[in-house]
């Protein structure tokens, strides 16, 4: 038998993990009291740091309404704060000044897990696995906003 008979199908374990990290953070989100939404958002402000309402519809997929929503939900929680331009004070920057106390404890049982995998990888391995995931990261991005912009 040869070595691709026996290979599983590549795009069912994907679309399986991706499914499991979909319904872990959505999980994560409730055990916090927040909407899946809410807790996407916070993680693109903690990783990229402020950003305009604008920006943050561009990154959520959200329209200027729901934004809104969003960000006042998050503002009223205590994780973000709206900061007037000092050029232009039409603007405002929605910046992180939080994030639900729970999270960590919420995320460490995933962690923790994860950690051990990737601790059975050769230093080799792991340089593969970050370089995949910091390319596909991007492919993805780039991806989501082609088809915004459709």
């Amino acid at each position: 038998m040869s070595t691709s008979a026996m290979r599983p199908d590549a795009g069912a374990i994907y679309r399986q993990y991706l499914s499991a990290m979909l319904l872990h953070s959505h999980a994560s989100a409730r055990a916090c009291g927040l909407g899946a939404t809410d807790l996407y958002a916070l993680n693109i402000l903690h990783l990229t740091g402020a950003m305009t309402p604008g920006e943050l519809s561009a990154r959520t997929g959200l329209t200027t309404g729901p934004t809104t929503r969003l960000i006042d939900r998050l503002e009223q929680a205590g994780y973000v704060r709206r900061v007037p331009d000092p050029v232009d004070r039409r603007k405002v920057t929605v910046e992180p000044i939080g994030e639900p106390a729970d999270l960590d404890r919420v995320m460490a049982p995933a962690r923790q897990r994860i950690g051990q995998i990737l601790g059975g990888y050769e230093p080799e391995q792991l340089d593969v696995l970050f370089d995949y995931f910091t390319r596909a990261a991007e492919a993805y991005q780039e991806a989501a906003e082609q088809l915004r912009d459709q």
